[in-house]
């Protein structure tokens, strides 16, 4: 039997931050066996070997959700293939003021301005040591919104440093609308500068962990074609291990006239479905066939995943769907595949 609606229908009766502020407190209390079992989803394995790891099944949870890693062992036992976590930045940040996300759920979307809010590194580093996760683990780290521009790489590389012992990949936000400057880093110099910085960085934790751990940087959708295939290059030519496409996006086309619609910050959902899609057709039109992508971005449907699969994605990851579907989107699209 499905409670999940009957979840949603208590939570959206509320704040949208508020609920999932409670829900992460709630899924907290199943960190630990025997609790966790009872929330345990048993799903068929249908492994993807990519960036050297194997994962249990392609459907993974989005960054966003848990910033601070405080649910880790009871988003896996959901059934989850594997989990990111963050975005978490060098200092601990408040995050823009409140009220800062809305639901649409006409659109089954959501709109946030959250600013990465997050405990810090290190807090979070404390937590991935505690919950011994052994399934697949994503870090995605960022800068602080007052460090200038042009010491950003130095955020990253900060991070990237306390994180590597602890990920099996590491993901690079440039893409978040809500950090004023931070969408710089696609593009140009910016770009460059950023993707060098953290190749010998990555080189350098290599060699002193005796492990390699994958880098992926995370893009937003609200790019041309031409700026993504330059984007595409820039990461071969670096040698950076794999995309995920996509993040939010600024426009409000599809929700126009909804109540929230003109609320600023980024949008995800359903709207963002065909935007996240073409935008993996351009990468992959421009990439090698065995080039890492993880499609985010719209997802809440076996076929929508599929689809993605099919415009070039390797693995899914899933946040708003998520939040309007429940642990059974998991099922749904994994026994799909």
């Amino acid at each position: 039997m499905n409670v999940y609606p009957l979840f949603r229908k208590a939570l959206f009766s509320k704040d949208a931050e508020w609920s999932h502020d409670v829900t992460l407190r709630t899924l907290a209390k199943f960190n630990q066996a025997p609790l966790r079992h009872l929330i345990q989803q048993r799903l068929p394995a249908k492994p993807v070997a990519l960036l050297g790891l194997t994962f249990p099944n392609p459907v993974g949870l989005a960054a966003g959700l848990d910033k601070n890693g405080t649910c880790i062992q009871a988003l896996s036992a959901l059934g989850f293939g594997f989990i990111e976590i963050g975005t978490v930045t060098p200092r601990p940040q408040a995050g823009n003021a409140k009220p800062r996300m809305f639901r649409i759920p006409e659109r089954e979307a959501l709109i946030n301005r959250m600013g990465f809010n997050n405990d810090g590194v290190d807090a979070l580093v404390e937590r991935v040591k505690k919950a011994q996760f052994n399934g697949i683990l994503g870090i995605n780290i960022g800068k602080n919104k007052d460090t200038p521009d042009s010491e950003g790489n130095d955020d990253y590389l900060y991070c990237l440093e306390k994180v590597y012992p602890y990920a099996s990949y590491v993901a690079v936000n440039i893409s978040s609308p809500n950090t004023p400057g931070l969408r710089e880093f696609q593009h140009g110099t910016h770009l460059s500068s950023l993707l060098s910085a953290l190749k010998q960085k990555q080189g350098e934790l290599h060699t002193l962990h005796h492990r390699y751990v994958p880098i992926l940087v995370k893009i937003a959708p609200d790019m041309s074609e031409e700026q993504v295939h330059g984007f595409a290059r820039a990461m071969q030519e670096f040698g950076l291990d794999g995309i995920i496409a996509t993040n939010t996006t600024l426009e409000r086309e599809l929700v126009a006239g909804c109540e929230h619609a003109n609320e600023a910050g980024g949008l995800s959902g359903q709207p963002l479905t065909d935007k996240s899609e073409t935008i993996i057709r351009w990468l992959r039109a421009v990439l090698p066939a065995d080039y890492p992508i993880i499609g985010a971005g719209g997802i809440s449907s076996a076929e929508q995943a599929q689809a993605r699969l099919a415009a070039g994605a390797n693995l899914l990851q899933v946040y708003t769907g998520f939040i309007y579907r429940g642990p059974a989107l998991i099922k749904e699209i994994v026994k799909s595949l």
